[in-house]
């Protein structure tokens, strides 16, 4: 909660309106996370692989031609939303949830996963909506697809020298995949080594956006901007983007480097809160489910701040619970209601409880 009132403070500082309807998608999201927190977990499971069909079938219909703009809106180049005439849904958010459920629900009581031959199908689970997701193209989703498989696969207990020829074979795949991706992608990696190298030619071009976010960063220095002057900051150094993708830098103009670090804090907060509802939870399922979400959101942080940093390429990641938009709002927080019903719904032990004795016997 603490991240999504940041996130809408950060966003009035350049789209006031925008922030209005950040706060109605929270209002939906925080009712979308408390209905599915109330059930029991084993629902999960039995919606598992129909949900997962159902996405890649959208995923699959953004990149159909013929397909009118009034249903799936293009913006930017990229196919990403199917207009619902009052909000647009973004089908590769619901993509991550649809893969954590499935992932799970195949380790749930395998052991195929722990041979080499076995890790195979695990990895065809990710690579069916990570290509369809990079086919949009949406490569900052794309990327968080291995990272939360890998995770999971450790936490189901397979073995460290498979997972390192897993990865290889992920990296394989995603090199594979770089035919996929669209001029203006390669263009931005191109501009970020440049970037590495002091080299300024892309900064009027492809690099301007990554440009603008530093300098703006820099700019925010320990303490950050009073808040006419980060607003005015924002406004003439014309930063694209600056509610969604480039939220980030938004927080460091405002609040600065101390600004910053708390926001990292707090997901660091709900780090540990997840990771502890995964340690808490005997249910095999509910385990891996929790590592899953806990890792993707982490990993979402973390390529969202690096490219504002200039660390990594751009891409068009969200910051979850911060950036503007709906359908990501609303999609984290029913991540953040499935960990609340996971940790209300531990399961039950898988052992007997210790025999006590006293003087009339067991008690």
């Amino acid at each position: 909660m603490a991240l999504s009132l940041v996130g809408a403070s950060a966003i009035a500082l350049s789209s006031p309106e925008s922030a209005t309807r950040q706060l109605l998608f929270l209002g939906l999201g925080v009712l979308a996370a408390l209905l599915v927190a109330l059930p029991h977990p084993r629902h999960l499971r039995r919606v598992a692989w129909p949900f997962y069909i159902l996405v890649l079938a959208m995923l699959v219909f953004l990149l159909l031609p013929g397909v009118p703009d009034w249903l799936v809106r293009p913006r930017n180049g990229a196919r990403r939303w199917i207009s619902l005439v009052v909000t647009d849904l973004q089908p590769s958010e619901l993509a991550k949830i649809g893969f954590i459920l499935v992932l799970a629900l195949y380790l749930r009581f395998r052991r195929s996963h722990r041979s080499l031959k076995g890790l195979v199908p695990v990895l065809l689970l990710a690579l069916a909506p990570m290509a369809l997701v990079l086919m949009e193209p949406d490569l900052g989703t794309a990327m968080l697809f291995l990272p939360t498989l890998f995770a999971v696969l450790v936490v189901a207990g397979a073995r460290w020298r498979d997972l390192g020829m897993i990865m290889l074979m992920g990296l394989l795949g995603a090199a594979c995949m770089a035919p996929l991706l669209r001029p203006h992608q390669v263009a931005r990696i191109k501009a970020l080594i440049a970037q590495v190298q002091s080299d300024t030619r892309y900064e009027d071009d492809i690099g301007y956006q990554g440009a603008r976010s530093m300098t703006l960063i820099g700019s925010g220095g320990l303490h950050g901007h009073e808040e006419y002057e980060a607003a005015m900051l924002l406004k003439w150094n014309h930063l694209p983007e600056r509610h969604n993708d480039m939220i980030f830098t938004v927080i460091c103009t405002r609040w600065g480097a101390v600004g910053a670090g708390m926001v990292w804090g707090l997901y660091g907060l709900l780090a540990i809160g997840g990771l502890m509802t995964a340690g808490f939870s005997r249910d095999p399922y509910g385990k891996l489910v929790a590592v899953g979400i806990t890792t993707i959101i982490l990993a979402q942080m973390v390529v969202n701040s690096g490219m504002t940093l200039g660390l990594l390429p751009i891409t068009g990641m969200t910051l979850p619970f911060v950036s503007y938009g709906g359908s990501s709002l609303v999609v984290t927080w029913i991540m953040v209601g499935m960990l609340v019903g996971i940790a209300r719904h531990p399961g039950k032990s898988t052992w007997g409880d210790s025999f006590e004795f006293s003087g009339r016997g067991r008690s």
